[in-house]
C-alpha cells in the first residue's frame, strides 16, 4: 500500500508542466533554507528545554473498540532540547525525545520545531509544525521522516504542545500532548 501510494505521489509529481515543477522546487528549496537558518540560530542562541510526553489520543472516529482497547495512550518517556524566541515571539526548538509508542515499544523523535505565536504578556498561543525524523519498531528502527503540524499554549516557562499523526483506519489520527519546561 505504501509503494503504491509513492508511486502515485511521484506520478502526480511528473505530470506538472516543467514551469510549475520548478516553482515546487523553488518553493521547496526556500523552505529548507529558511528552516536551516532558523535551526543553525537556535543552535546558537539558545535556552534549555525539558520535554515529559503526556498522552497520545487514538482519534475515536478512525479506530475500531479493539484496536483502542489495546493500544497504550501514556507515552511516559522524557526529552532535552534547545529552544529560542525570534523577535516576532515565534518559537522554534531543536529537541529529541524518547516514549513508549501505541504498541508499548521504545519511539525517539528527533527534530526541528516552529510555532507562530499569538502573546498576551507571558502567555502565548501558537500554531506551526515540526519536522525530524522517528524510530519505531515496526520499520526497525529506520529512521523515518516526520513532518507533522503542532499547535501550543503556554505561559511563561511552561508549555503545553501536540503534533496529530495523520494516518487511515486503525493506524496514525494520533494526537500526541507533551509539557515543554524551560529550564534556564
Amino acid at each position: 500500500m505504501k509503494k503504491i501510494f509513492q508511486i502515485i505521489i511521484f506520478g502526480l509529481f511528473l505530470s506538472l508542466p516543467l514551469s510549475a515543477q520548478a516553482g515546487v522546487k523553488d518553493t521547496l528549496t526556500d523552505w529548507y533554507q529558511t528552516i536551516k537558518g532558523n535551526a543553525v540560530q537556535t543552535w546558537h542562541e539558545h535556552s534549555y528545554d525539558a520535554y515529559v510526553p503526556l498522552y497520545a489520543w487514538h482519534n475515536r472516529l478512525t479506530y475500531d473498540k479493539k484496536h483502542i482497547k489495546k493500544y497504550n495512550e501514556n507515552p511516559w518517556g522524557f526529552g532535552l532540547g534547545f529552544s529560542r524566541f525570534d523577535e516576532d515571539n515565534d518559537w522554534h526548538s531543536l529537541y529529541a525525545m524518547y516514549f513508549k509508542d501505541s504498541n508499548g515499544y521504545g519511539e525517539t523523535m528527533i527534530g526541528y520545531a516552529f510555532l507562530k505565536n499569538k502573546t498576551w504578556g507571558d502567555f502565548r498561543l501558537g500554531y506551526g509544525f515540526t519536522v525530524g525524523v522517528t524510530q519505531r519498531h515496526e520499520y526497525s528502527y529506520i529512521p523515518v521522516p516526520l513532518p507533522l503540524p503542532m499547535i501550543g499554549i503556554g505561559y511563561n516557562r511552561f508549555d503545553l504542545q501536540a503534533a496529530y499523526v495523520p494516518g487511515i483506519k486503525n493506524d496514525g489520527n494520533v494526537l500526541f500532548i507533551w509539557s515543554r519546561i524551560r529550564l534556564y
